[in-house]
């Protein structure tokens, strides 16, 4: 099966299993069984796995369109974390369990799905540490989504990851998931919005035909395109360079698609004004999250004062071929 024809498949089959109904179900902490049995036969936990290992090899910049759709249907099922938990466990030479969900964070945060989890990658540095049978506190993000502390939880393994993860790798592959998830996000509520501002009617004619709408969902439209180019850049790069080396790209890939986030967010509620934000609406599943999204994985504060710092100790005379040499997949 092509990259392509595995992503289609997957889309097809978020869009039929995967709704507004499914967001409340996960922020109720019920776990989605529906999505989750419609997705786990696709084998996608083995999707970033080596083929010697077992797996399909993918890289990320493929994971990334599955991250994106994801978001497009607001990622109500641990699809992304279990891909990239399973990589870590290859990784580190471990064998990949074949049942359960698995889930990652970094070492001492709150673990995304923890609660559903039978086992936990937690990374400390290079050090993987694999947990289980851990209490789950109950957190959840301002989305809804779980957002646990694992205590009192047995370690079944600890190695060490390769040089090319870096010591932040968990941040950057929460922040390449996040940046993902939001440019995924960003595209499903544009669609909302531009249908909606199409068919309600004020002063007799659609809101979409008033000049400051159309500019509005303009903009819209521009940064969610950039967010999907920058995240699609960022894994790209990963696959290149490995995620120690593409940290540049994968933390311009989180500032652009905050940024976007916070933007959009207030766009779309200004197009639906106070329905956006009723129950029985779509929409505010949607914003939430990106505000979730957008802190997680480092905010674009963090990552703007890590790149501004690394670019000022080279100097400006090498920022220039730096940008460069990286768009010609060189490390600088």
């Amino acid at each position: 099966m092509s990259d392509t024809m595995l992503v289609d498949q997957v889309t097809r089959a978020l869009a039929e299993h995967c709704d507004a109904a499914t967001m409340r179900e996960v922020e109720a902490r019920r776990f989605p069984r529906q999505a989750w049995d419609a997705l786990a036969p696709m084998g996608l936990r083995l999707a970033l796995v080596p083929e010697d290992q077992g797996g399909a090899g993918l890289g990320l910049e493929t994971a990334a369109e599955l991250f994106m759709a994801l978001g497009h249907h607001g990622a109500p099922v641990p699809l992304a974390e279990d891909m990239v938990a399973a990589m870590l466990f290859a990784a580190s030479g471990l064998e990949v369990p074949e049942d359960g969900v698995l889930t990652f964070a970094a070492a001492g945060g709150t673990v995304p799905w923890g609660a559903f989890a039978t086992r936990v990658a937690t990374v400390h540095g290079r050090r993987l540490h694999i947990l289980a049978g851990g209490i789950a506190n109950g957190r959840a993000s301002i989305s809804g989504e779980p957002r646990d502390v694992i205590e009192h939880a047995t370690t079944l393994a600890e190695v060490t990851l390769p040089e090319s993860f870096g010591d932040g790798s968990a941040r950057s592959l929460t922040a390449l998931i996040r940046a993902a998830q939001i440019a995924g996000a960003l595209g499903a509520i544009l669609a909302l919005a531009v249908d909606y501002a199409n068919t309600r009617v004020q002063f007799g004619r659609p809101i979409g035909r008033f000049q400051a709408i159309q500019q509005q969902l303009a903009e819209f439209a521009e940064e969610s395109a950039c967010a999907s180019v920058a995240a699609r850049s960022a894994a790209r790069a990963a696959d290149k360079r490995g995620l120690a080396g593409a940290a540049f790209e994968i933390g311009c890939a989180k500032i652009i698609a905050g940024e976007a986030a916070g933007k959009c967010a207030a766009i779309a509620h200004q197009v639906f004004a106070a329905i956006g934000i009723t129950e029985d609406h779509s929409l505010h599943h949607f914003t939430r999250r990106l505000w979730s999204w957008r802190e997680e994985g480092g905010t674009e504060r963090f990552w703007a004062q890590r790149i501004g710092a690394e670019a000022q100790a080279r100097g400006g005379a090498a920022l220039w071929p730096d940008i460069t040499a990286r768009d010609e997949g060189i490390a600088p």
